[in-house]
């Protein structure tokens, strides 16, 4: 049963690559828009904004409900 694992993982393991493999092609620059998660840059920008208003708003709410800060028309 474990006779033939050496043969068979030298066979198998690294295909041989062929001639007519190019590398340069697959690094090649693309000229399609760059995508992260399926979005362009200007989404993922308001993406970041948003998340960043949320965090600074629930940061404040915070503090307030901690009473760390008072706002000055609240008393």
């Amino acid at each position: 049963m474990f006779d033939d694992f050496r043969k068979q993982t030298d066979e198998t393991a690294f295909p041989e690559e062929k001639p007519e493999d190019n590398l340069a092609d697959d690094f090649a620059y693309d000229q399609r828009p760059q995508r992260f998660l399926g979005m362009t840059a200007p989404q993922r920008f308001v993406i970041a904004f948003m998340l960043l208003l949320m965090t600074v708003i629930l940061g404040t709410f915070f503090l307030l409900v901690t009473s760390k800060i008072v706002l000055p028309f609240f008393g």
